[in-house]
């Protein structure tokens, strides 16, 4: 229920929670989430990052939804970076954090802040 959620969110908002939309572009994280949905962080899932070297039109799915977030004032994070080139190439792109292997190991839940892994892209350090 939309209105359910909504309600909830604007509750939680105004104790200070912020809300990111996880793995956009697959599964349920659709486009209408995002005009119905207070959210302040878009995670662009890994499925469009680990071959954006190599594949245009991954390239252009990560180009189009970081403008998309900025237009709605998300802050974006991008999925599943490897390696040094992926995180250049984001970095060139205008992708705020990111998050994978190359930036930093999953570490332990009992021992981690929830998003501990995600990192500041040196464009927006």
């Amino acid at each position: 229920n939309m209105d359910r959620a909504l309600a909830l969110m604007d509750s939680l908002r105004r104790r200070g929670f912020l809300f990111a939309l996880d793995d956009f572009g697959t599964g349920l994280s659709s486009f209408a989430y995002l005009k119905k949905l207070p959210v302040d962080y878009l995670k662009i899932d890994g499925e469009f990052v680990r071959d954006i070297l190599h594949d245009p039109v991954d390239k252009a799915m990560v180009d189009t939804i970081r403008r998309i977030g900025g237009v709605l004032g998300m802050t974006t994070i991008a999925e599943a970076i490897e390696d040094a080139d992926t995180c250049a190439l984001l970095t060139a792109m205008g992708i705020d954090y990111g998050q994978g292997y190359h930036l930093a190991k999953p570490a332990p839940g009992e021992f981690a802040p929830v998003i501990s892994n995600v990192v500041a892209l040196p464009a927006r350090k």
